[in-house]
C-alpha cells in the first residue's frame, strides 16, 4: 500500500479540490469524510474510486486490500484533506449518482425551496429519510447536495433515498398532473392548521428560505397551504423544526 506524506502529492491535490462545486461537477466525484460516512457508502454500494486513511483506520477497519486505490496517509495529510478542525483521518472519492425522475410519482416528497444553511438541509434530509419519504427536492438556490457541510450533517442519507436538484416549478407541475396534493408553509388566511391536513400516501410538502419563506409563485400552485399554530410568544420555528413536525403528522394524519 503507498504511504502518502505529502500535501503535494498528485492524488491529494486532486482529492482536495472535490470539495468544490464546480470540480466536483468535473470529475463527477465529491469527497467523503469520517468512517461513518465512508460506511455508509460502502454498505449502500456507492462507487468509490479512492480511499485515503491514516494507519489507524487502515488497521482497525481492515482496509488493506478492500479497494486498489487505497492509500495510507500521514495526519498531516489528513489534516490537510479535512474540512473539520479535528480530522477522523479517513476519507473517499466518490462517484456522483443521479436517480432519474420517476414517471409516476408515489409516495411522500420534501421540496425545499432557496434553503441556504447546510445544516438545516442535513436534518430535514435525515428526517425524511426516517419518515420514509420517497423522496427530496433541492430547489434552486438552495444549497448544492456536495457542499461538504450538507454531507457532514445528511450522515449518510443520502445513500437511502433519492436527492434531486431542480426548479420547484417543474416539478409542481408534475405532481397538479398526477393530482398528488402538495402542501406549502405559509401563515395567510387561506391556510389550514396542518393538524387539519387529510391523510395522502401520494403527497409533497414544501418548506422554504430562512428568512423569506416559500417562494410566491411556488405557493400559488399549491394544492393547500398549512401552518403550525405557535402557543407561545417564538414569532417563528426554525426551518428544520417545522419540517419534523410536518413529516410526522402527515405520516400518521
Amino acid at each position: 500500500m503507498e504511504y502518502i506524506q505529502s500535501n503535494q502529492n498528485t492524488k491529494i491535490k486532486a482529492a482536495k479540490k472535490l470539495t468544490v462545486k464546480k470540480n466536483q461537477r468535473k470529475e463527477n466525484t465529491y469527497l467523503l469524510e469520517g468512517w461513518h460516512l465512508v460506511q455508509e457508502a460502502i454498505q449502500n454500494k456507492a462507487v468509490i474510486r479512492q480511499v485515503f486513511a491514516t494507519e489507524k483506520y487502515v488497521d482497525e477497519r481492515a482496509l488493506r486490500g478492500l479497494y486498489d486505490e487505497t492509500f495510507e496517509i500521514a495526519p498531516e495529510v489528513a489534516q490537510h484533506l479535512s474540512e473539520t478542525k479535528a480530522p477522523q483521518g479517513i476519507f473517499a472519492v466518490v462517484e456522483m449518482s443521479e436517480t432519474p425522475v420517476p414517471e409516476k410519482l408515489t409516495g411522500r416528497y420534501l421540496l425545499l425551496d432557496a434553503v441556504q444553511d447546510p445544516g438545516n438541509i442535513g436534518t430535514m434530509i435525515r428526517t425524511a429519510d426516517a419518515a420514509d419519504f420517497a423522496g427530496v427536492v433541492l430547489g434552486n438556490g438552495s444549497v448544492d447536495l456536495y457542499n461538504p457541510k450538507l454531507l457532514r450533517s445528511m450522515q449518510g442519507s443520502h445513500f437511502h433515498l433519492p436527492i434531486y436538484q431542480g426548479n420547484l416549478m417543474d416539478w409542481m407541475k408534475k405532481f397538479n398532473s398526477q393530482d398528488v396534493p402538495v402542501y406549502g408553509t405559509e401563515l395567510n388566511p387561506e391556510a389550514i392548521s396542518y393538524q387539519d391536513v387529510p391523510k395522502a400516501n401520494d403527497m409533497a410538502l414544501i418548506l422554504g428560505n430562512e428568512g423569506n419563506g416559500v417562494n410566491e409563485n411556488v405557493l400559488a400552485a399549491t394544492t393547500q397551504n398549512i401552518y403550525i399554530p405557535i402557543p407561545g410568544n417564538a414569532e417563528s420555528l426554525n426551518v428544520a423544526v417545522a419540517a419534523g413536525i410536518l413529516m410526522f403528522k402527515l405520516i400518521e394524519a
